[in-house]
């Protein structure tokens, strides 16, 4: 498999495992992060693969979801406007809606891309991707 290439689930269930998974590792190296002054983590470096293992979990929940609702593999979402687009398709996805945009601002953007240490901030997107994965496990 080439760099560039994404690991594709054969169907939701595998797709839900490996989203519990990332979480999972996202957790643990998340609390190996020294916090400072109760609110912030010492090492940007460690939230950044943090937050970037667990927005990835979102994302693997919703590619699960949308194979169970017969979507090709080949036509599974590849940028965060895709993703939105597909989950305003989902009945009842404001929850889950609100839930994404928390993930991909808290954790993409702000902890990842911009280096963003805030406990809260960090904790918050953690939060919104394990009501992700919850909504879409059912």
């Amino acid at each position: 498999m080439k760099k560039s290439e994404r690991k594709i689930p054969k169907n939701k269930e595998e797709a839900i495992a490996e989203a519990k998974r990332f979480l999972k590792n996202a957790k643990e190296i998340l609390s190996k992060a020294e916090i400072e002054y109760g609110r912030i983590y010492k090492d940007p470096k460690i939230t950044r693969e943090a937050a970037g293992i667990a927005y990835l979990a979102a994302l693997m929940a919703i590619d699960g979801y949308l194979l169970s609702m017969g979507v090709p593999p080949n036509k599974l979402p590849t940028s965060i406007e895709e993703y939105m687009g597909a989950v305003k398709k989902i009945p009842r996805n404001g929850k889950l809606m609100a839930n994404l945009i928390t993930a991909y601002q808290n954790l993409h953007i702000l902890a990842y891309y911009r280096g963003g240490v805030g406990v809260q901030m960090i904790k918050e997107g953690i939060k919104s991707v394990e009501e992700i994965i919850r909504i879409l496990e059912k």
